[in-house]
């Protein structure tokens, strides 16, 4: 069975974290869904690029994710975290030890105040380390702490989008396509 990773998206995503992970991700073959939590398709980021994502949150079946996917942006990482239905899946998905990544503002404004950080590294965008949720912050680009990969911010898109590739298809694979986009 062919596993779904989904990118969730709400308006006010950081184009460049969504954007790059979803293209790395593709490249290397892998199975990617963007999911709108809004009512419609239609996702406008924080720098006014709109999207029309795939599905709606109401439509996908997170019994067949493997990858669940927090970009980062303000009020997106915020617009993420009132989302009922992708908070609950985060807190089984992780209960069950699968894979979810977070990067920018979502490790702290998500992971962390659902509490899928206590005691684990992890990294955010730098303004957000000041809030105390018991993580063990530091400034690396890219963190896998078990089954949970941070990363930093808009710069460490590319990293963050091959570390996914490699947990899933191998460095090879991550090295090829890293390789291909000449970096």
């Amino acid at each position: 069975m062919i596993m779904t990773n989904y990118v969730f998206l709400a308006d006010g995503f950081e184009e460049i974290e969504a954007l790059t992970t979803i293209d790395i991700m593709r490249r290397a073959g892998m199975d990617v869904t963007t999911v709108s939590i809004n009512p419609e398709l239609t996702v406008t980021g924080a720098h006014n690029v709109t999207i029309i994502a795939d599905e709606l949150i109401t439509d996908i079946d997170f019994n067949e994710a493997d990858w669940l996917i927090l970009p980062g942006g303000m009020p997106g990482a915020s617009n993420l975290r009132a989302c009922e239905p992708l908070c609950n899946a985060l807190l089984r998905h992780d209960a069950e030890g699968k894979r979810i990544a977070a990067i920018c503002a979502s490790p702290t404004i998500i992971l962390a105040t659902l509490g899928l950080l206590n005691g684990k590294d992890a990294t955010c965008y730098p303004s957000m380390e000041n809030y105390d949720y018991n993580v063990n912050w530091n400034d690396d680009m890219v963190v896998t702490a078990g089954n949970i990969v941070t990363g930093r911010g808009p710069a460490a898109a590319s990293e963050f989008a091959l570390t996914i590739v490699t947990k899933t298809c191998g460095a090879n694979v991550a090295d090829e396509v890293a390789a291909g986009m000449l970096l």
